[in-house]
């Protein structure tokens, strides 16, 4: 179980990453698309932060952390 929770963290933040790298290159777009888009993608990587939080507090309780 634990392995499994931390290969989910490292997904997780590849995830934020790639998220984020996507935000970045919107911000040079200049179609009339692009807020829209960053606004979907702000969302998405708020969504994916929050998912790899979850992860690390779980892998903490799995692992013993807060005892």
């Amino acid at each position: 179980m634990e392995m499994f929770l931390i290969y989910g963290v490292y997904i997780a933040i590849g995830a934020v990453f790639v998220v984020l790298a996507f935000g970045v290159f919107n911000l040079v777009r200049t179609d009339g698309q692009a807020r829209s888009r960053s606004n979907k993608l702000m969302r998405l990587r708020v969504l994916v932060q929050f998912i790899a939080i979850l992860l690390l507090v779980s892998l903490g309780v799995v692992a013993g952390a807060f005892r």
